[in-house]
């Protein structure tokens, strides 16, 4: 079973590789991604200390920040929503 999700990982690996140089997309694209990913950290760290949200934290993992990256500031409100409705502050 390692072996086979070993496989798909390096496939899916290479085709990625594959496309970027295609494409020609450069290294632009990472800069952007890094920018998301710094941007979402920071506004997860100002939510988490500055008290904007009633006592709430959110962690910092891969999950929260990939949500934020992908809705951005909505993302955030989402978060602090889900964390005061279902888990009670």
């Amino acid at each position: 079973m390692k072996l086979i999700v070993l496989g798909v990982l390096c496939i899916s690996l290479l085709l990625l590789i594959y496309i970027v140089f295609r494409k020609k997309l450069g290294l632009g694209w990472l800069t952007i991604f890094g920018a998301h990913l710094a941007l979402s950290a920071v506004a997860i760290y100002i939510v988490n200390f500055t008290g904007l949200a009633a006592q709430t934290y959110i962690p910092l993992n891969p999950m929260t920040i990939g949500i934020v990256m992908t809705l951005g500031l909505p993302g955030v409100a989402l978060l602090v929503g889900l964390k005061i409705i279902i888990l009670g502050g």
